[in-house]
């Protein structure tokens, strides 16, 4: 008996788009799950979180935001929005449904990410994590990412937990914020064939 192939790739769309509903779903809940107890540390809800920006923020030609779909519907996203630092752009809203993690998808979307912020012009990367979230610190740690913060303390003395890594140099051709034509990829609604899995966290 032949088995199927799944159709994988990435989208750049709107934080409005209904495909990515569900993530966000997902997203509360897990948030909501693991910080109830101590909301008052972390902030608000996750559907506070969630709105405490504007889509533009996350929007071309300042920001991005992905999904990775699978056979049209979507597995996980992230998205970045500039930083106060203008070279640095700020990753936010990585996730991948919990039942396909462990899978490498979340490497995957991190590194979709880092490539279109460096076609976007940015040269660093700053993000945070929650304390009460390992397999972020793992994922970030194992792709190159500097921990700012003492990794031996206990991370819920510090609650968010904050990273940097550095970028490669613009790629030639790219086109850099404020650009009169976006670079393809940052395009709204464009789709890019997804590569194939590999293996790692999340």
């Amino acid at each position: 008996m032949s088995g199927s192939v799944s159709s994988e790739q990435f989208l750049y769309t709107s934080v409005h788009d209904p495909l990515a509903r569900p993530l966000f779903d997902g997203l509360e809940q897990e948030y909501d799950n693991r910080y109830a107890d101590v909301r008052g540390r972390v902030g608000g809800s996750a559907r506070e979180e969630l709105q405490r920006y504007p889509a533009e923020a996350f929007a071309s030609p300042v920001g991005a935001f992905v999904l990775l779909l699978r056979d049209g519907q979507a597995i996980s996203g992230g998205a970045f929005m500039p930083h106060r630092d203008p070279h640095t752009a700020e990753f936010k809203r990585i996730w991948t449904l919990p039942g396909l993690r462990r899978q490498g998808i979340a490497r995957r979307v991190l590194q979709e990410l880092e490539e279109q912020a460096v076609r976007q012009g940015y040269r660093r990367v700053f993000l945070t994590t929650g304390f009460r979230q390992p397999e972020a610190v793992a994922l970030y740690l194992g792709h190159g990412y500097r921990a700012l913060f003492d990794l031996h303390a206990d991370p819920e003395t510090i609650a968010h937990l904050p990273f940097e890594k550095p970028l490669p140099l613009q790629q030639r051709g790219a086109v850099r914020r404020g650009s009169a034509e976006p670079c393809p990829a940052s395009a709204p609604r464009g789709a890019t064939p997804a590569g194939p899995l590999h293996g790692g966290h999340a």
